[in-house]
């Protein structure tokens, strides 16, 4: 299978990065497509740094910002895997400091209602608090809407998260992430603030002249969980194959899926944008749903999104504080390689073997009058609609006893399918999630013929 782009593909990519960087009049960015984890395509375009007029490489270190919660929310939903809390347990449950009656769901999914920075002008001080300072602070929070009533992006209660996180472990979040995260990833250059190697630095670009002003670097804080991690593009393709297929020693697949699925609308008049357990789940042009995150800190914007179905991720790093929206630029990359040049598909390989208890459920089935038809492939169940889009799976049952089965993947998922056989031992009836489903089609109350 072939892992390289086309000459064609390449170059209309460099030419998306550097439209964006001359049109965003970005001093410097780094911009890379992988897919399946492995780096198909990256270039750095204009400079890391105006005294030393070097492009970004993929090995310089940028402040990723706000992407840093869904490595927090990842560990959150360890914990959850673990039995140590649960979705629905107030936060307060963990942290007595904490009495604002906010579930972890609705921090992770920015339900809560509270405001969105902590208490005082931290943006204009640049002074962040630390953790008692936090979760004394946290007290004087606004509830500035109900919880679940929309969505806002609240920034102080990702912060608490990531307490929530350390208080459980019993270390700091640092030592968290650390463990369950950036060893067993093998994200090496990713840390809480810059870690002294090659890096880029940050500017601010003024509208009415094009002379670069280095922007301060913000020291590590309370507020590290929601906002503090620097990376590098190397890492954050690591980042993305991980999200896209994620190693079931760190966390188990099931709870990835979890995490992807939307629970608010972000964009209420398009409905383009939405938000799950820590990610942003963004609909593209295309029809196709990419998660990520986007961050920006003073010199920095950042985005890093993937398209899981297809292994394919984007990630954009930007050295200028008024970059333009990076979840639209690292989605438009990933989108024209998934489009224009994607992975060969897997050749077709036969079966080898049709279980005697599967042999007799072959064919279509109807029910409510629709007609479902049930294959067997590689030895297990499947269903599809006729006319069923390509894109869209099949329904997969396994066996839990004698002829009953449970959807593990695509239409009725977790549901049961149970299978009724004549004295002969012909299957006459199937009830998936309980509704009938027969070889002719039947209306409702109406009996099958016998044989």
């Amino acid at each position: 299978m072939t892992t390289t782009l086309l000459p064609t593909t390449s170059r209309d990519l460099r030419r998306r990065a550097l439209r964006h960087q001359r049109e965003g009049r970005v001093p410097g960015l780094y911009a890379g497509v992988h897919r399946r984890g492995e780096l198909l395509w990256g270039d750095g375009v204009g400079v890391k740094d105006v005294e030393t007029p070097v492009p970004p490489g993929a090995d310089d270190q940028f402040l990723v910002a706000s992407n840093t919660k869904t490595f927090t929310a990842v560990m959150v939903m360890q914990l959850r895997d673990e039995g140590r809390l649960d979705l629905d347990d107030r936060i307060g449950a963990h942290l007595p400091e904490v009495r604002q009656p906010v579930t972890v769901r609705q921090g992770l999914a920015h339900l809560s209602g509270l405001q969105r920075e902590p208490v005082g002008e931290v943006w204009e001080t640049l002074a962040e608090p630390d953790v008692e300072e936090l979760l004394a602070g946290f007290a004087e929070a606004e509830q500035i809407g109900r919880p679940h009533d929309r969505w806002h992006y609240s920034n102080i209660v990702y912060a608490v998260l990531g307490q929530l996180v350390a208080r459980l472990d019993g270390r700091t979040w640092a030592g968290s992430l650390q463990a369950r995260l950036l060893d067993p990833l093998e994200l090496r250059r990713t840390s809480p603030g810059f870690d002294g190697g090659p890096r880029a630095t940050g500017y601010y670009v003024a509208p009415y002249d094009d002379v670069p002003r280095p922007e301060p670097v913000i020291g590590s804080s309370a507020l590290d969980p929601c906002g503090g991690l620097a990376s590098t593009a190397d890492d954050l393709v690591r980042w993305s194959s991980f999200v896209a297929d994620p190693d079931p020693g760190v966390l188990s697949p099931d709870t990835l899926e979890e995490m992807c699925q939307p629970q608010a609308m972000r964009d209420l008049e398009g409905w383009t944008a939405a938000m799950g357990l820590g990610f942003f789940l963004h609909r593209s042009p295309g029809g196709r749903t990419w998660v990520g995150h986007t961050g920006g800190m003073p010199g920095h914007i950042t985005g890093v999104f993937t398209h899981r179905e297809s292994g394919t991720g984007a990630v954009v790093l930007m050295n200028s504080t008024s970059a333009p929206d990076p979840a639209g630029f690292a989605i438009a990359l990933g989108e024209h390689v998934v489009e224009h040049d994607p992975a060969e598909p897997e050749p077709w390989r036969p079966g080898t073997v049709v279980p005697e208890e599967l042999a007799g459920l072959r064919g279509v089935w109807f029910s409510e009058g629709a007609p479902f038809i049930f294959s067997v492939v590689e030895g297990h169940l499947e269903a599809r609609e006729p006319g069923q889009p390509s894109e869209q799976p099949s329904s997969v049952f396994e066996q839990v006893d004698d002829d009953v089965y449970r959807t593990v993947r695509g239409r009725e998922r977790g549901e049961l399918l149970r299978v009724t056989r004549d004295d002969d031992g012909v299957p006459v009836r199937l009830h998936w999630a309980t509704y009938l489903a027969t070889r002719e089609p039947l209306a409702f109350g109406e009996q099958p013929t016998t044989r």
